[in-house]
């Protein structure tokens, strides 16, 4: 046997009994090796796509629903580079991935040999771990170091505390393809019942223990730990719990999803200022939000790896890797007044909605609320996912995912493909025209691929929606051609060049109708930059004068 076929085949089994289920792999000659041993692997599903960057996210989008590693397997070269951005996302949003990059021997690096770089490293500090595996050479010792560093990598992924991206370089040398010869100088298997090296976890860490206070508040931002146990405690407690809706917390009574408008209001964000604040994970998508944190005098950061804390607003007290929220006695006079306050401009905002036409913050809301129970919703990370934080009433029963960790536009399509394919049940993407268009290139699925029950909802305001409500816009001459970068593609072309089945919704009455379907299939709804900034401006004044209606009633 070949050694870059005995390093391939040893390496595969070793992941495969690591629990390694999925693998997503861009061709090329130099990955040849590990591409067969793949193919002849039953133990695993396998992905095959002809672009490296939607290869790469597919593999995010599959390791992030799944929440277990994912390999992500390329030749040498330019390829590897293409992997960079999701590596970025992956590492910033604590994502296992399991990157694993062809490349030429170490004769040829240097050389202007063929599709040869120098791939050492080249994820920087975006992978948790990098390893140069080497030159495979028939000899002993090598099954025991290709297979205890094949554990090494499935488990620094996998994390338990900090998951994340692990960069594997394999150097091949021809020939690349099997032989014929299965004979090696040392026996080939692995473990008899299970990975050649197990790693014990250890137990959680004590708590941080909380003094008792009915006027707490419960932070909810994106890839928060150990949700539903945090909201639970904060409902006996009687603290308010403000989500984001890719939080996963935005649901039951102490629910506030109008937080972004109240917040908003300086009057109630000033009346309205905890005891102590507790946040778990990244919040990010309310700017409100943001600035009331850092007026908050207590504010504690629940981070399970205390080497990595999310703090954007450098407003965290303390920072521990889990807290204790205790049961505290005492009237419900705070919960109420948020959960009055919210009750008031929620009612507000929903009449504004409801006669906004096909608006996009309709939409966002109308979408999670027609969703079947057991459904994924995956959003794009520009304004659908803003749309959804300021629009999106509670609710159970979905669960809604978004790539917030760098918050690209790039590849969408793929992570919501890989998502879906991870998803057991109905998925859905709402997602925004350029983000669309910039990975059309994921709707590419061979006739041997898994295929996804996956339904994109795709925005069309012709260009890129969020400028027209940030200070960019007030810039009128230069503003459309720089910022609105208006496309004018039509998506019914661009679903059909990959047989996609295509629907244009016009109505969103008609959003349930639309919704029906099987497999990957494009419903477009078509927006208007100016109307849609019209709308917000609608929102934010009218929900302002309900909170100050509500604070002079008080």
């Amino acid at each position: 046997m070949n050694p870059a076929t005995a390093l391939a085949t040893v390496l595969v089994d070793e992941l495969v009994r690591c629990g390694l289920t999925d693998v997503v792999l861009a061709p090329g000659s130099r990955s040849a090796p590990l591409a067969l041993a793949l193919h002849a692997e039953s133990r695993v599903r396998l992905h095959v796509r002809i672009d490296e960057r939607s290869a790469s996210f597919l593999a995010l989008g599959l390791a992030k629903r799944s929440e277990r590693p994912v390999a992500l397997i390329c030749s040498s070269g330019t390829a590897v580079a293409n992997f960079h951005p999701a590596v970025i996302e992956a590492g910033e949003s604590g994502v296992p991935l399991l990157v694993l990059t062809a490349d030429r021997p170490p004769e040829l690096r240097g050389t202007g040999a063929n599709q040869t770089i120098d791939q050492i490293k080249l994820f920087g500090t975006a992978a948790r771990w990098f390893a140069e595996v080497g030159v495979p050479e028939d000899r002993p010792g090598q099954v025991a170091y290709w297979r205890s560093l094949a554990c090494r990598a499935y488990q620094r992924a996998m994390g338990p505390s900090d998951p994340g991206p692990v960069h594997l370089n394999l150097a091949f040398r021809e020939p690349l393809i099997p032989d014929g010869d299965t004979s090696w100088c040392e026996p080939l298997d692995g473990g008899a019942n299970g990975p050649w090296v197990r790693v014990r976890v250890a137990p959680p860490p004590a708590a941080l223990h909380l003094p008792p206070t009915r006027r707490g508040v419960l932070v909810v931002g994106d890839g928060a730990p150990n949700v539903r146990r945090y909201v639970a405690a904060a409902g006996m407690a009687g603290w308010p719990v403000l989500s984001e809706p890719n939080g996963g917390g935005r649901y039951g009574d102490h629910a506030i999803s109008t937080y972004h408008y109240l917040l908003g209001t300086p009057e109630f964000a000033d009346t309205h200022r905890p005891d102590v604040v507790v946040t778990l994970g990244r919040p990010g998508l309310s700017r409100p939000l943001l600035s009331w944190l850092k007026r908050a005098e207590e504010h504690i950061v629940v981070a399970p790896d205390l080497s990595r804390w999310p703090d954007p607003t450098r407003s965290a007290t303390q920072v521990a890797q889990a807290v204790e929220i205790p049961v505290a006695a005492g009237d419900d006079s705070w919960l109420h007044a948020w959960r009055q306050a919210d009750l008031a401009v929620r009612s507000v905002m929903d009449a504004v909605l409801d006669v906004s036409g096909t608006s996009e913050p309709r939409l966002a809301r109308d979408l999670a609320d027609s969703l079947p129970n057991g459904a994924l919703l995956f959003c794009g990370s520009s304004m659908p996912i803003r749309d959804l934080d300021q629009a999106m009433r509670p609710r159970r029963g979905i669960r809604l995912m978004a790539g917030r960790g760098a918050s690209g536009i790039d590849g969408v399509v793929s992570a919501a493909m890989g998502a879906a394919l991870a998803h057991n049940g109905p998925s859905y993407a709402l997602i925004g025209d350029l983000s669309f268009l910039h990975d059309q290139n994921g709707l590419i699925l061979g006739p041997r691929e898994p295929r996804p029950d996956l339904c994109f909802v795709v925005v069309n305001n012709d260009g890129g929606g969020i400028f027209s409500l940030l200070p960019q816009a007030a810039v009128r001459d230069p503003f459309e051609r720089v910022f609105g970068t208006p496309h004018g593609v039509d998506l019914a072309y661009v679903a059909a060049a990959t047989g996609t089945p295509y629907r244009l919704l016009e109505d969103v009455s008609d959003l349930p109708k639309a919704l029906r379907g099987e497999g990957p299939r494009v419903v477009e709804v078509r927006t208007d930059r100016e109307e849609n900034a019209i709308v917000h401006a609608r929102l934010r004044e009218a929900a302002q004068d309900a909170v100050h209606a509500f604070l002079a009633s008080r």
